[in-house]
């Protein structure tokens, strides 16, 4: 072994020979990124990067972020390198079943991944979302001589994500925030999958960037430590905008056959090509070997600790000058929520069930955010530019804007998918739980961020209002049909669909309890008051109870959500002649973790007459109705119309329900 100090080329060269390697063990990978954008990846992580290998949760870390997350061994090779809880072994199981290393990042996964990234433009979106939640986070907690809260957020990013729509609409809003902590590494190597991206991508992204607010530092060579080091200093010296560094790079470094090709972006280089590649580098060793001196260039073990233990001194410091913010701090970074939370909530529930306010459950939705809001100032707010509809704002709401970050909710602008994605970057930075709103017809603009939000099992809060046909006039453009179909068949998503004041406060405590994602349903009508008993009250959190019963064993069940629900109980009135059970069905995902036992006693499966109602797609609800039930649902799209009127024309009204009853018994 060499006892050399190494270059930074050879530093680099290290990134470029375990990358090269592992996709060529897994017949499958990305070679071409990490090859490409391993110099500048060695400048950062070695000169600028403040972070623990060995405290990868330490609360005032920099945040890195693989945006173009196919390049995923370039991260796997940094953590390794500079000593996380990652070992050679795992490098070597690249793109295996069980491995820490995945074909794309998965955060929970290896220690140091900060989020999931794959689906281009969600990276960027997600790191526009954490250097928020740095802002406010520090614009909260700071005081005069304690910068307790104080890090950068870097990302590394590629053609691709530019292209994705949605990088437009996260990076125009980061100018707009002056999120000045933020800094993007673009990586300008003109290759895509279909090849070189001048057919289909010629946009003058300084210009692009310039107008949103970023600084813009174009032309950068690549490969040039110096360059590169140049580039970051100025990046941080600017702190009123986030900056782009344009780097210029050669896709697959080192590759004599397939670098600046698309030939290595997306498949193995080949056993010819890596010996020809080793030989090109100048690296003599053989495959997966580092040599000692080159781990001892990377480890950054020490620097890392000294780093967190200046920190910790600091913060010992504004502990004692601020013990209860430091508490707080504490408190909200872990995640836990107040300890008087839960019995406050209870306190509110309870008085909404004796008030019986009938009222749309958007309009009950804002009531809990009242009631709530002030006992959680983690919650960071905000809505799609649809505040007054949504009724998101609360009470105490502060907009937070690039001069003032101290605020509690983002005026996010058109832009569903974007919020919703740095939704996700502010719940995987900590310190706060993110809601969002929009109508439930555009999630569909914000899928995949909503999906990815339930891979990570983040607290990310998705707000939906105008829920069904129920919307009217604006049409079938505005009337949701298949969208609660698919956040139900989402896994790890808890939707909720509340029929009242109630349940809407329930909903909204349990998705703040809940460690993993919630998405909330509201009416735009008003929804009538269901009574209960104490014992109802505790079985909404079950996700599905029984709202109006029997004496003995029922000869129908009745199953309805939200707006739905009070046509079901006045069915089941009408059907006086007959036993019929009446079940509220909130939230189905949170039923489905009950024991067999409740789930059984609430739809006792030798009852096989039943009957589900809601203004939503019939095909979800086969599931619990069975072959002998029936769907009072939708399978077409609406019209326009005033709300009360389409209710009628597509069968929600008590009147239908009875006769389908009846027809089924």
């Amino acid at each position: 072994m060499s006892s050399t100090t190494p270059s930074r080329r050879d530093l680099a060269n290290a990134i470029r020979a375990l990358s090269m390697d592992a996709v060529q063990q897994a017949k499958s990978g990305h070679p071409g990124a990490p090859m490409g954008m391993a110099d500048i990846a060695e400048v950062l992580w070695n000169d600028f990067m403040v972070h623990n290998p060995a405290n990868p949760n330490w609360l005032d870390r920099d945040r890195f972020v693989l945006s173009n997350g196919h390049g995923s061994m370039l991260i796997y090779s940094l953590l390794h390198l500079t000593g996380y809880e990652l070992p050679l072994n795992e490098l070597k199981n690249f793109r295996q079943l069980h491995a820490k290393t995945p074909g794309h990042p998965e955060y929970g996964y290896a220690p140091g991944i900060e989020t999931t990234t794959g689906p281009l433009g969600q990276g960027i979106t997600n790191a526009v979302g954490m250097a928020i939640a740095e802002k406010a986070l520090a614009a909260q907690f700071n005081r005069d001589g304690h910068n307790i809260v104080d890090h950068r957020t870097w990302v590394f990013l590629g053609d691709g994500c530019l292209m994705e729509g949605i990088s437009h609409e996260a990076c125009s809003l980061a100018g707009t925030l002056g999120l000045g902590k933020l800094v993007a590494f673009y990586d300008d190597n003109g290759i895509s999958i279909d090849g070189e991206v001048d057919g289909w991508f010629t946009d003058d992204t300084v210009k692009r960037f310039e107008s949103y607010g970023w600084q813009v530092i174009p032309k950068v060579d690549g490969h040039d430590p110096e360059e590169i080091a140049l580039a970051i200093e100025t990046a941080v010296r600017e702190t009123d905008k986030p900056t782009l560094i344009c780097c210029k790079t050669v896709i697959g470094f080192g590759s004599p056959n397939k670098g600046g090709k698309e030939s290595c972006h997306g498949s193995p280089l080949g056993e010819e090509e890596i010996v020809l590649t080793r030989e090109r580098l100048g690296w003599s060793h053989g495959s997966f070997e580092i040599p000692d001196d080159i781990y001892a260039g990377w480890n950054a073990k020490d620097k890392g600790a000294a780093a967190e233990n200046d920190w910790q001194a600091r913060f010992e410091a504004y502990r004692a000058a601020h013990p209860e913010l430091a508490n707080e701090l504490i408190r909200r970074d872990s995640g836990e929520l107040p300890a008087d939370f839960s019995a406050k909530a209870d306190a509110y529930i309870q008085q909404c069930q004796q008030s019986g306010d009938s009222i749309a459950s958007r309009k009950a939705s804002q009531n809990s955010l009242n009631a709530y809001g002030p006992l959680l100032p983690e919650l960071l707010g905000g809505s799609a530019d649809l505040a007054g509809s949504n009724l998101t704002l609360w009470q105490d709401c502060q907009g937070l804007d690039a001069n003032d970050a101290s605020g509690n909710y983002i005026y996010y602008g058109v832009r569903e998918f974007g919020m919703s994605a740095m939704m996700n970057g502010i719940a995987l930075h900590g310190g706060f739980i993110p809601y969002g709103a929009t109508f439930l017809v555009f999630m569909e603009y914000a899928r995949n961020a909503v999906r990815m939000a339930a891979l990570m099992k983040l607290r990310s809060i998705f707000v939906y209002t105008h829920d069904s046909i129920g919307v009217g006039e604006d049409g079938p453009t505005h009337q949701p049909i298949e969208q609660l179909t698919a956040l139900r068949a989402t896994p790890g998503l808890n939707t909720w669909r509340p029929c009242d004041t109630v349940e809407s406060a329930v909903a909204w405590k349990q998705a703040l309890l809940a460690a993993r994602p919630s998405a909330l349903i509201f009416s735009r009508q008003s929804l009538a008051h269901q009574p209960r008993t104490a014992e109802q009250v505790d079985a909404i959190t079950k996700g599905a109870y029984v709202l109006a019963d029997c004496d003995g064993e029922p000869d129908l069940i009745l199953i309805a959500t939200g707006s739905e629900v009070g046509v079901a109980v006045e069915a089941a009135e009408q059907l006086s002649d007959k036993k019929v059970r009446v079940v509220s069905m909130p939230c189905a995902e949170v039923f489905e973790q009950q024991d067999q036992a409740y789930r059984d006693d609430v739809l006792p499966p030798a009852v096989r007459k039943r009957i589900a109602i809601e203004a939503a797609h019939k095909d979800y609800w086969h599931k619990y109705v069975g072959l002998d039930g029936r769907v009072i649902g939708m399978d077409r799209f609406g019209e326009s119309a005033p709300g009360g009127v389409l209710m009628k024309e597509f069968g929600f009204t008590v009147e239908n329900a009875v006769a389908v009853a009846r027809e089924l018994l």
